[in-house]
């Protein structure tokens, strides 16, 4: 436990390139140090390739609509 509170910085290291890291207290394992996978999100992705006009979400609804939302049906 001590050697892993002197070396976190290195753990660390060692877990982002790959590496499972065990953490033990005496002969007891107790936690487990593991990199969180990170996604590259691309603002804009599907911008010019979608070419379809897609819901209008503020448009009133229909009567028949409403009513099944109230529960009316």
């Amino acid at each position: 436990m001590h050697n892993a509170q002197t070396n976190l910085s290195k753990l660390i290291e060692a877990a982002k390139a790959g590496e499972e890291i065990v953490i033990a207290k005496g002969k007891t394992p107790v936690a487990r140090i593991v990199a969180i996978p990170q996604s590259k999100f691309t603002v804009g992705l599907l911008k010019g390739k979608v070419t379809e006009q897609g819901p209008d979400f503020f448009k009133p609804m229909s009567e028949d609509e409403l009513a099944l939302w109230e529960g009316a049906v």
